[in-house]
């Protein structure tokens, strides 16, 4: 290759009067020649490299690089920043205090940052929503009487009225009055799921949320409520939500609560999880609310 180079490099030297300027065709042939000889070795190399590494890196092995290992870190609620978006680890336990494992809490449910202003505004909606908005007042056309004018325009002395149905009058109608209406105000299905995760996260958040496996009573009678409620510290109402319909037994045993109420998970919302300090929840409504929360906003 080198001669062949050469040789060109020759004979355009020899013919550089023709072409108008004159090449060094010496050293721009060596020069060429050591990028070839540069970039051979270069792939020499490489592929000695490629023959020769035959080790896989596995994260079994020991030597895959610790950080690329880290996956999706679970915390417990004491050693946490809130609204890392972090997965909880809470136990389960039951009635009886007994230890029924831990649960896994997904954390862009149960660990979004507080929003104060998120829940104001889902808790006006709540609450203007279930107005029932009956409310209702007679005008003029509505109220009871005749229509005839009481006495003539002039002559009498007093003042001129036309009827004695307004409103001036004793049993006489309603001016501006309330009509029948809806006090719904209108708010997004984002706003609205962000608000549950916020006082869901609260709850969590202040050491407040319970994990039960199950909410099986052994019987319908309060006192065994009573006795459970007893043992709870810094406790003054709770809120238990179960994943299906609520059990007969626990129904029963709660009615005459005011400091006990029961909940579907289908049924929970902000406003009911803020009148209650402590909310007690069951695995199977932990995963219906999850799921919910997961699930596509229908547009």
């Amino acid at each position: 290759m080198y001669r062949v180079v050469l040789n060109l490099a020759s004979k355009a030297r020899n013919r550089s009067h023709l072409v108008g300027f004159r090449v060094d065709a010496h050293a721009s042939a060596l020069k060429f020649v050591k990028d070839l000889a540069g970039a051979a070795k270069v792939g020499s190399l490489f592929l000695t490299n490629r023959l020769l590494s035959t080790t896989i890196l596995t994260p079994n092995s020991g030597e895959f690089p610790p950080d690329l290992l880290k996956s999706k870190t679970s915390m417990t609620i004491s050693d946490r920043t809130q609204g890392l978006y972090q997965d909880l680890v809470i136990p389960v336990t039951n009635f009886h205090f007994e230890d029924k494992g831990l649960m896994v809490l997904a954390g862009d449910v149960f660990d979004v940052p507080i929003r104060k202003d998120i829940v104001h505004r889902v808790v006006r909606w709540q609450l203007a929503k279930r107005r029932q908005g009956t409310h209702s007042t007679k005008t003029v056309s509505e109220v009871s009487g005749t229509g005839r004018k009481p006495y003539p325009q002039k002559g009498t002395g007093r003042a001129r009225h036309g009827t004695l149905r307004g409103p001036q009058f004793r049993g006489g109608a309603t001016k501006h009055g309330p009509k029948p209406r809806s006090h719904a105000i209108k708010l997004n299905k984002k706003v609205r799921r962000l608000g549950l995760k916020i006082a869901l996260s609260a709850r969590a958040a202040e050491g407040k949320l319970l994990i039960f496996d199950d909410f099986e009573v052994p019987t319908h009678k309060t006192k065994n409520i009573v006795n459970w409620y007893n043992q709870m510290e810094g406790s003054k109402k709770l809120l238990l939500v179960d994943g299906g319909p609520i059990n007969e037994k626990l129904k029963l045993a709660t009615q005459n609560l005011h400091y006990v109420n029961v909940l579907p998970s289908i049924g929970l919302n902000v406003y009911s999880i803020l009148l209650h300090d402590t909310l007690a929840m069951s695995r199977d409504a932990v995963k219906c609310i999850v799921d919910r929360m997961h699930t596509p906003i229908n547009r």
